[in-house]
């Protein structure tokens, strides 16, 4: 028998790049699919979530003005950092949702090769949703997307991991930042996703955790005013309608809950097209020559 003295972890919330408890000193028992307590994760709150914005608007900045092409590598490191500590995350996805080890093993590596796709991404969105328009006179007119601004993201319940990176990484593909409310009753899994990105050429404030009653959390970002999209993936359909005429008053872009199957399937774009602004541009061609031609 092993005399050491087991090692528990603390889990902390992610906010700009820190890991700090809650401002309320609150936490809250986590178990996994039979009931065994497995860890007490931090309880955010509304002062937490406030904090969490404050962080993704600081950053914005940044990470919008990076390189498509730079949001790619940084997003592939975080595959890489995975990839590294997959066994961990395996062993926290089976506890948190009752599945075997294969079965955690296809989750796992199923969030890590979604990553490396939105990190494809990065750089070809602009092409698929841009282009130049026809228009009537000598003028060219040419779209280009842009990110909405912070995104608060309500993670799926019960898909503690592909599901919360189903979510967030096309948010944060296109430039935008994230305040993200992990799955409440298995949130151990966000939040070591958390120290992943804290060691991956994230910049800190992109992405913000916070774990605890989505209910108590998620009525604070719907109704912020410098919150500019939410994404409802983890509310239920009655708080969904609260938070939806809440982010009303300052005309939040507002992602429904939509039903998935499996969250395994190809994603396809319309999370990342859900917070991008689109930015139209018009410039006179001019003339050449005596004959008054265009280009």
């Amino acid at each position: 028998m092993s005399d050491r003295l087991s090692v528990l972890k603390t889990y902390k919330l992610y906010v700009g790049g820190k890991f700090p408890r809650s401002e309320s000193g609150r936490v809250y028992e986590v178990t996994d699919a039979k009931g065994k307590w497995l860890a007490n994760a931090p309880l955010s709150s509304r002062k937490d979530a406030r904090d969490a914005v404050v962080a993704a608007r600081k950053a914005f900045g940044g990470w919008s003005g990076a390189t498509a092409y730079n949001r790619g590598q940084v997003l592939y490191r975080v595959a890489e950092m995975l990839e590294g500590r997959r066994a961990q995350f395996v062993h926290e996805v089976a506890d948190a949702e009752g599945l075997s080890k294969s079965k955690a093993t296809e989750q796992v590596d199923a969030a890590v090769d979604r990553w490396v796709w939105y990190a494809g991404w990065t750089d070809k969105i602009a092409q698929v949703v841009g282009g130049g328009n026809p228009v009537a006179g000598p003028f060219f007119n040419l779209s280009s997307p842009e990110p909405t601004g912070v995104v608060a993201v309500l993670a799926p319940q019960e898909s503690s991991f592909l599901g919360l990176v189903s979510v967030l990484a096309p948010v944060i593909a296109t430039g935008n930042t994230a305040v993200v409310v992990a799955s409440e009753r298995s949130p151990l899994p966000a939040l070591s996703l958390a120290e992943v990105l804290a060691t991956s050429d994230v910049p800190g404030g992109v992405v913000n955790v916070l774990s605890g009653r989505t209910a108590e959390i998620a009525p604070s970002l719907a109704s912020h005013q410098d919150v500019n999209a939410i994404d409802l993936a983890g509310a239920d359909e009655v708080l969904a309608k609260e938070l939806e005429i809440a982010a009303a008053d300052n005309l939040k872009r507002v992602l429904r809950p939509q039903p998935v199957d499996n969250w395994s399937d190809t994603p396809g774009l319309d999370r990342m097209t859900a917070f991008l602004e689109t930015k139209t541009v018009w410039h006179p061609t001019g003339s050449l020559g005596a004959s008054g031609s265009s280009y």
